[in-house]
């Protein structure tokens, strides 16, 4: 099992889910991935974080209304300084949804919509260092930036995060760039100014490993989760996306290509 220390200075470092169903959260996620849950107690607001093969994968919380947001998954980017980061990010033309925020004995954490309007959180390590399993069965594989504004996002988050990207395509059919920390592309920007809805956002989302995606998807609509997109062959893999049964959207990815 590839055990990850640490994340590489901004890149994707931990991924939660807001929920109004936490304990049904932990039945699904349980069920289709096998984690295990800890609460970290009422003085951390009745968090739960996620364990995959023991190890520290995803947390959970309790969807409060008045952030009249849809259950969904948030990204957070791994940042040393989040006080320097946010303010280079909002400079850049980004909204602090969430200033910085001491976690006690865990970092500090910060939410941010980006100029394109993708609300991502950022992460300062100290007790807890992100999710440790990586590229396993149910553990996060890649992430992906699905864009309206594709030279604009990948301008601020080189600007605001130091990223190295590198083009894959570009043309009208398929506009993708990875950025590559220490040599891995970890994570895609794609042109989604083609396909995303009139008035929906830009969107961060994750892969999850899945060492059959078919048999994965199968067993996320036998626990009362939905189908996106069907388990589909592509140059990077077998994916699909699906949901949760309270709606909160990820990817699965199969670990063989």
């Amino acid at each position: 099992m590839p055990v990850r220390e640490t994340a590489p200075s901004g890149a994707p470092i931990w991924i939660d889910l807001a929920t109004s169903d936490v304990a049904r959260a932990q039945e699904f996620y349980g069920a289709v991935f096998g984690w295990t849950f800890e609460s970290a107690g009422p003085e951390y607001g009745g968090y739960v974080n996620a364990f995959s093969q023991g190890r520290p994968v995803a947390g959970l919380m309790q969807n409060d209304p008045r952030w009249n947001a849809p259950d969904g998954w948030t990204t957070y980017l791994h940042t040393a300084d989040i006080k320097t980061t946010v303010d280079k990010a909002t400079a850049l033309g980004a909204a602090a949804c969430m200033g910085p925020m001491e976690v006690k004995d865990k970092g500090w954490m910060g939410m941010l919509t980006d100029p394109a309007g993708a609300v991502f959180g950022l992460w300062q390590p100290a007790g807890h260092r992100g999710f440790e399993v990586v590229g396993e069965a149910g553990a996060p594989a890649y992430f992906q930036l699905t864009t309206r504004d594709y030279a604009g996002s990948l301008d601020f988050y080189r600007d605001t995060f130091g990223w190295q990207t590198e083009t894959v395509s570009d043309n009208d059919e398929f506009r993708y760039s990875t950025a590559t920390f220490d040599g891995e592309a970890l994570l895609g920007v794609m042109d989604g100014t083609a396909f995303i809805p009139e008035g929906a956002p830009s969107t961060w989302t994750f892969f999850l490993g899945a060492d059959d995606v078919d048999k994965t998807v199968q067993l996320i609509v036998d626990n009362g989760g939905s189908v996106a997109r069907a388990a589909e062959d592509t140059p990077y893999g077998r994916l699909a996306a699906v949901a949760d049964p309270t709606g909160a959207g990820f990817n699965l990815s199969s670990l063989d290509s």
